[in-house]
């Protein structure tokens, strides 16, 4: 991982003006954990700690903004790079008593790096890099660098560990949020990371803290948790921490509730199955998020137990549930509608010879023509996290075909850029079978040369057809017909070969 010009040239403004400056947080652990990390991945942010106070920072960068209690300020580059292009500052601070769990009741100045670092989340993120020379030129010289590490963080990044800076529980007092953030940053940075064991019992113990975190920060951290390649197993911690059930408590009412004989897992771990599956094939928010709540109705409308147990209306149910979900999360009104529809039409019905090419429509309808794919790949993930081993049986490759063709532009005489009234005006005659003739016959001309879809070529067209005896209209017009017939059968076959469907 390279230090980025940008960077460098701010450092090396403030050390020019007498003052410290370091590089701190996530990006400092992105540094030392380079090869460490999933391929492609770098540093979001880059942050940078000094002595300076704010309005000594604005001396130094006169194009920046300090709009904040924080004691940040913002500095705007030049950079191509958009993550590049604002830079915050922060003045050393100390953070004193946190009375909401979430925000400092006071910022005070801090003298040294060590004492700022002291005020962090985790080991892993209180480190500081100090570049002791200084070469912005070259982009690919890190040059000198030290590393300040008090809390063993580099330890901890070696043993993959997550561990609260200092005392746990006056970490999680200060933030909430900071419980999932542990989990988290043990899902995200790669396999094998864990929750170090009394940071750990802190979170359990401190868990119902979360109670009292915004929706938007709960939302935004679950996201994260949700897009990582460990998603289910990141889930699971949450479950296991005792924090998923101030999150999403009503996927936890499926824990140990059995289903059916058309299930090998419980209500719970269905979904996370699902989840991993969707995680497995790289699916979008909208599908992942679907997939984990696609059946959060089943422990309130089970009837019975055992291999004959029931769901009935559970997707309707659910597709409620999950609406409130969203909304409670305060997820945007678009995505809420996205996964709120997915949630309800996950348990279309489709059997080859049953469902005809009506019900299809009516379910592209419903959905929506561009979340169909996604409906599909929430299909997929519920088969799997049924433990059946196959997420894309004929009929689902069928159905594909299916829905592939009845949202083809059908091959029509509406394709063309003159209609009956044109026919009607250019020969000066009343409507009657010879202008169906006609436009059958431009239709043909139009499929054999896309370009001939003009209107000023076809109306000469039209000029030259009407002068045709009837009967040579009408033959022209039948084989016309035929080339459409032939065209549309070539393409149902590649349409069906497409999906290896009969």
């Amino acid at each position: 991982m390279i230090i980025p010009k940008e960077v460098k040239n701010i450092i090396d403004r403030l050390k020019k003006a007498g003052f410290e400056a370091f590089i701190v947080g996530g990006c400092v652990r992105d540094f030392l954990l380079e090869r460490a990390l999933p391929a492609g991945r770098q540093a979001a942010d880059w942050d940078i700690a000094t002595n300076a106070k704010p309005e000594e920072i604005q001396k130094v960068f006169p194009d920046s903004f300090y709009e904040n209690n924080f004691l940040t300020v913002t500095v705007r580059t030049e950079s191509r790079n958009l993550k590049l292009q604002e830079i915050e500052i922060t003045t050393y601070r100390l953070e004193a008593k946190y009375s909401d769990k979430r925000h400092p009741d006071n910022v005070k100045y801090a003298d040294t790096i060590q004492e700022d670092l002291g005020r962090r989340d985790f080991t892993v993120n209180a480190m500081a890099l100090e570049i002791q020379n200084v070469k912005i030129k070259n982009q690919n010289d890190n040059s000198n660098f030290k590393i300040i590490d008090i809390f063993n963080g580099q330890e901890d990044l070696k043993k993959k560990l997550i561990r609260a800076v200092g005392e746990p529980g006056e970490r999680f007092a200060e933030d909430s949020l900071r419980m999932m953030r542990a989990v988290r940053f043990a899902t995200v940075l790669s396999d094998g990371w864990r929750i170090e064991e009394n940071t750990a019992k802190a979170i359990k113990k401190n868990s119902i803290w979360l109670k009292v975190i915004s929706g938007e920060r709960i939302r935004d951290e679950f996201l994260k948790i949700i897009m990582a390649d460990n998603a289910a197993e990141g889930v699971e911690q949450l479950r296991e921490l005792g924090l998923l059930k101030y999150i999403v408590p009503e996927l936890e009412e499926g824990y140990g509730v059995s289903q059916n004989k058309h299930h090998i897992y419980d209500c719970y771990w269905h979904s996370i199955k699902a989840l991993e599956y969707a995680t497995k094939k790289k699916f979008n928010m909208h599908v992942r998020l679907a997939s984990l709540l696609h059946d959060i109705a089943k422990p309130r409308v089970k009837a019975g137990e055992g291999k004959e147990a029931t769901f009935y209306n559970h997707e309707i149910v659910g597709a409620k549930m999950t609406f409130d979900i969203l909304n409670r999360l305060k997820f945007s009104k678009k995505d809420v509608e996205k996964i709120t529809k997915l949630v309800r039409y996950h348990l279309f019905y489709y059997n080859v010879d049953e469902v005809g090419e009506s019900s299809v429509r009516r379910l592209i309808r419903n959905v929506g023509q561009d979340s169909v794919e996604e409906l599909l790949e929430v299909r997929q993930a519920d088969r799997i996290g049924s433990g059946v081993p196959k997420a894309e049986p004929y009929k689902l490759r069928h159905l594909k075909y299916i829905i592939d063709k009845v949202s083809q532009d059908p091959i029509s005489v509406k394709m063309l850029k003159v209609g009956g009234n044109d026919v009607i005006n250019i020969l000066k005659i009343s409507p009657g079978p010879k202008i169906g003739q006609i436009l059958d016959i431009l239709l043909g001309y139009v499929l054999d040369d896309p370009k001939k879809n003009e209107k000023e070529i076809l109306e000469k067209e039209i000029e030259k057809l009407g002068k045709m005896e009837n009967k040579n209209l009408k033959n022209l017009s039948e084989k016309s017909k035929e080339e459409k017939l032939r065209i549309e059968t070539k393409t149902d076959e590649m349409t069906k070969k497409k999906y290896w469907v009969t």
